[in-house]
Formats: C-alpha cells, structure tokens, sequence
C-alpha cells in the first residue's frame, strides 16, 4: 500500500521528473523539479491558494514516482518526453498527432536521395523542416527534381552497381544513373551541395554559383550546358518572386503566436527562412483549466519542438515564460549553436507577432467550435461504450485485434489504437504469426496477444529502471476489443490472466451480412443502438482493425505466393525469375511451356530448363 505522507519524506532535494498516479495506475501528471522533494510537497500542502487544477489533479493522485537527473535541462527534456509518450489527462496537450512532413538528404549513402520523411532518424542524414503540408514538400522536390539529375529508387549501390539495368529516369535524363558505376561521385555531390544550399534558403547564393557555371559554359562554346544553368536561374528566380519578403534580417526564425476559445487554445507558427515566410501551421491545446499564457506557451514550446529535426536560430513568442533560459540552452544544445527565445517590443518583430496573432484568432473562429463539438461527441461515445459494458472508466484508449488469413497462407494480426475516440496510427503494430502454420484464429490471436503483452511488461521494467527511451507497447489500453465471439475472448482472456494482467476485453460480432451486431462481453451479448455514437465509434474501430490486417495480409500473401511457384527451384534466382516472368508473362505459361520454349529464354540453359520442366510435371505428378 503506497503511503504518501511516508513517501514524500524519502523525496530527494534533488532535480528531476515527478510521475503522478491515480487508483488505476495510469500517469494523469507529469512535472519536474530544480528539487524534487520541495516541489512535489507543495501539492500537498494547504490547497487554499491553489489554481483549480493543481485541486483537481490532488484528489485522483493515489501514488507518485520520481526520477533523477543530473541538472534542469535534462529534467526538462525527460517531462516533455514522457508528456508526449503518456499524454497525462492534467498536463497541457497538443490535441492533435500530427507527424509533419520533413525533408531527408540521405548524406549517408555514398550516392544520396532526396526524399519526403515523416520519420527523424540518428542515420547520419540531414533533414529539412517541417513543412506545413505534404503539398509544400512535393513542390519542392519537383523543383529541385527538374533542377538536378538525382537518383529517386532505394537500390543498394554498394552490392548492385551494374548488376540491372537503370529506370526509366535514366533514359529521359532525370538521372545520372549512379546505378551503373559510370558517375563521378564528387560531381554528383556537388549538386546535392547545392541541394542542401537550396533547402537552407539560400537561393541567391546558389543562383551566384550557377551564373558562375553558365559564364565558364560559355566561355567554352558549352552551350548546351550554358542553356541548362540559365534555365536553372530562371526557375529559381521565379521561385524568388514568389516567396514574400517579410524580414530584413536573414536569421531563420519562428514566429508563436496564440488565441484563446472555450476550452481550447489555437497556437500559430510561421516558419521564416532567409527573410521569407516559407510557411505555417496551427495547433489545438486542451484549456480545460483555464492556464495562464505563460503555462500554455512554455508547454508548447517544449513539445513541438521536442518533435522537430530543425530549431531555428530565433523563436519569439509573445511574453515572458518559466524556464525561458533552460529551455534556450536545451535547445541551443539540439541545434548545435546558440539559441535565442525572444519577446518583441516594438517595429518589424512586433508586426509579425500582429499578424500571427490574427491569424490565429481567425482560425480559433472558424475552427474553435467544430473541436470542441468534435471532442465533446467522441466523450459522448466513449461514455456510451463505457455504460454498456459497465465499466469503472472511460475507454481513453482502445486496442483492437484481427487476423487475417486464406487458408493459413501469411497468417498475420493486426493492433490499431483509438485514443479519446480518435485513431492513433503512430502506435499501430503489425503481427507476422509466427507459432501457428494451419488455420487458427484462436492460437493465432493467442500469439499476437502474448507477444504485444510480454514486450510491453519489459517495456514497463526498463522505464523504472530509469531508462526511458523505449516506446511501442509500454502503455497499456483501457479496453481491449477482439474482431470474433467469445472463444476468442476468452482466448485473450486466459493469455492475460498468465502474465497477471486484467485488461478489460470484449469480442465484436458479426451478422449474416457481414456487418457488426453487437459485443461480447462476460460472456453476454450487448446490443448498441446502431444509431448511436458509441455504435459508430466500435464500427469505426472494428473496420479499422479490419483493413490494416488485410492490408499487411496481402502484401504478404503476394510475396509468398510468388517465392513457393519460382524461387524453391533449383537454378532459378532473381534474375531468372524476371526474364521468365518478361518472356511467358504468367506462372501458369511457364508450367505449361516445354523444355524448348523454356530454353529459350535469356541466361537460361538447357539443364535449368530441364529441372524446371521437371519440377511442375513432378508436382502434377506426371
């Protein structure tokens, strides 16, 4: 039994994250603290003067964790990463989970690709943004597309250079074809030198650098490159004019802006490179609460650009905020140069911080209420599953199951998350059954269950052990929902009840129809009012299950269906499988095919055709 009163005398005076708990065990709060044991007293203390939330959050806290770290900037990256993995219902929240748009010099390849990313990865690659949309992302890589002959395809140079033939960008002029071996690679990076110059905003200089190889092109009667690099000037200058002009200071900046509505914030960003405003997004905040500016604005910052690849030199927002120099210096650190949080005052950066402003008014306008009845419907639902099933909370977060399969070929399952009522596609996973070669839903369902379940139990025992960065399974669901009747529940039930884990789960029948009835729960069949939202939302849920299994099924079935016609023959690789499928067009041509018409495909030879020949009759039994 967790005793606080004895629990906060052990508190150290030291820095570090505070992990608040309610009856449930699940996180509702996370702080952190120049001391730990003075910051977590104070909740405890008399709650006269207390701000709402702080009396709301003491009345569920049923037991608190700590950990320790060696200063404040550590402790205030540790509270926004565990802030962004549990998403506690007290702490200050970005509402939506967008992953946005990046994009990725692959610098660590010897040829690099320039490609679109929503993944930020420690590979030795350099990354660009974020963009405020996919759209602004695919307009620059067609741009810099036209401009330079790069390579697009993922092929591995290092084991196939000569090894196939090129594609089609090749051929058309949209690529070197480093592919083939005959490119000079530091020509090659010279255009992804001015690729990176390009991404960084500084499109006067590379237009400087171009006019300079224009003029040598010239002067060397080159002109057929000569025209090249002038129409590259003049796509670049057309660029140029487009992009407004908003600062005359060069320093890559963020402008934060915000509004408030009833319940929620809406927060702008304009992202401005080189002078120019290349950008913008807005973020939605819950502000059930009431929070000060400064609370708001100070989460914020640490959350969105806990997420980003690149920090800009300065970011200004709209007044002061608690750990203003901590938070510089933590992002001084991830930018590798100085960082500056700035409040304007007067001229230009005032006029900016205007305009930002407004627009964010003018989105919470437009936008504000449909949140809100958005949130306020899916708590409706959550509620309505919550009653039918008789359950002691709220469902924040739904796990469903399905298994996919024909005739036990590529048997896989699939878990998609619902999280308040809203898909959560980052914490989506995908099964290959691995312990079950027939037909078996129950074993099968069995497997995925034990695997997701054990993983995350070890996920649970390396973060108490201090060691946070683990993400995947560590966070549990409230209820868990299986695409099938009551032997597979009680399948689920049985493997959950060996790792000593109760997790509440229910089963989703379907009719005659195929089309969903009601749930199995206890063993009893409820029916919903198909009418209803919390009907609608399970529907939802139970498609969603559904399609990302079948999905993953038939990548897998194509694949494997391929390999067992071809690739278990005797003689016959990649390059053999290719030429045959080229020259007969289907598996059932090549059956049926004699050994003369089987030879006379390209790099086969009488003795494969011989074995392949043989190979089918034996399995027709011929």
């Amino acid at each position: 039994m967790f005793n606080i009163d004895e629990e906060l005398k052990r508190l150290p005076d030291e820095p570090g994250v505070y992990i608040m708990k309610d009856k449930y065990g699940e996180i509702i709060y996370v702080g952190k603290a120049i001391s730990l044991k003075k910051r977590v007293r104070q909740y405890f203390q008399s709650s006269r003067n207390n701000p709402p939330k702080v009396n709301a959050l003491v009345k569920h806290i049923y037991e608190f964790e700590y950990i320790m770290v060696d200063n404040e900037v550590e402790a205030l990256i540790l509270e926004a990463n565990l802030i962004k993995k549990h998403r506690p219902k007290y702490n200050i929240l970005l509402r939506d989970d967008k992953q946005y748009p990046y994009i990725k010099v692959t610098t660590n390849e010897e040829f690099p690709r320039v490609i679109k990313t929503r993944r930020i990865l420690k590979d030795g690659a350099k990354y660009f943004g974020p963009y405020p949309s996919v759209y602004a992302v695919n307009d620059t890589l067609d741009i810099i597309r036209n401009l330079y002959p790069i390579r697009t395809c993922n092929r591995d140079l290092s084991k196939n250079i000569g090894k196939k033939r090129p594609c089609l960008n090749y051929y058309i002029g949209r690529c070197l074809g480093p592919c083939q071996g005959n490119v000079d690679r530091k020509k090659y990076m010279e255009m992804i030198d001015e690729i990176i110059m390009f991404l960084n905003g500084r499109e006067d200089g590379l237009i400087e650098i171009i006019k300079e190889k224009m003029k040598k092109a010239s002067e060397e009667l080159d002109f057929e490159n000569a025209a090249k690099y002038r129409d590259q000037i003049n796509s670049l200058n057309i660029i140029l004019e487009k992009q407004k002009i908003v600062s005359s200071n060069i320093v890559d900046q963020d402008i934060i802006g915000m509004a408030r509505g009833v319940d929620q914030v809406c927060i702008q960003v304009f992202f401005i490179r080189g002078g120019k405003i290349i950008g913008r997004e807005h973020f939605i905040l819950s502000d059930t609460f009431k929070e000060s500016r400064k609370d708001i604005l100070s989460s914020f910052v640490k959350q969105f650009y806990l997420g980003t690849a690149y920090v800009p030199k300065e970011i200004f927002i709209e007044e002061e905020i608690d750990d203003m120099e901590t938070i510089s210096t933590w992002l001084s650190e991830k930018r590798g140069s100085k960082v500056r949080l700035r409040i304007p005052r007067r001229g230009e950066k005032s006029q900016l911080m205007d305009m930002v402003r407004k627009n964010a008014m003018d989105m919470m306008s437009q936008y504000g209420d449909r949140f809100l009845r958005e949130k306020r419907k899916d708590e409706e639902a959550l509620e309505q599953i919550k009653d039918a099933l008789g359950l002691e909370k709220l469902p924040m977060r739904i796990e469903a199951y399905d298994i996919s399969n024909i005739s036990g070929v590529a048997s896989v399952g699939s878990m998609v998350v619902f999280e308040q009522g809203k898909p959560k596609k980052s914490d989506y996973r995908r099964f290959k059954i691995e312990s079950v070669t027939t037909p078996d839903d129950y074993k099968s369902m069995e497997e995925i269950i034990e695997r997701r379940f054990i993983r995350g139990l070890k996920e649970k025992e390396i973060i108490k052990e201090n060691k946070v960065e683990v993400k995947g399974f560590s966070t549990f669901p409230d209820l868990i929902m299986i695409d099938g009747g009551k032997g597979q529940v009680n399948i689920v039930l049985q493997a959950l009840k060996r790792l000593n884990l109760s997790i509440p789960t229910c089963g989703l029948v379907k009719d005659d129809f195929h089309k969903t009835r009601g749930i199995i729960y206890n063993n009893q069949e409820i029916r919903l009012d198909e009418d209803s939202i919390g009907f609608k939302l399970i529907y939802r849920i139970q498609e969603e299950a559904h399609r990302f299994a079948i999905s993953y099924h038939r990548s897998l079935r194509s694949k494997k269906m391929f390999r067992s016609e071809l690739d278990d023959i005797k003689g016959i690789g990649d390059k053999r499988k290719k030429e045959l499928l080229k020259h007969f067009h289907t598996i059932d041509n090549i059956k049926n095919a004699d050994i003369e018409e089987l030879a006379k495909v390209e790099s086969m030879n009488r003795k494969v055709a011989e074995d392949l020949y043989n190979h089918f009759r034996k399995n027709r039994g011929e």
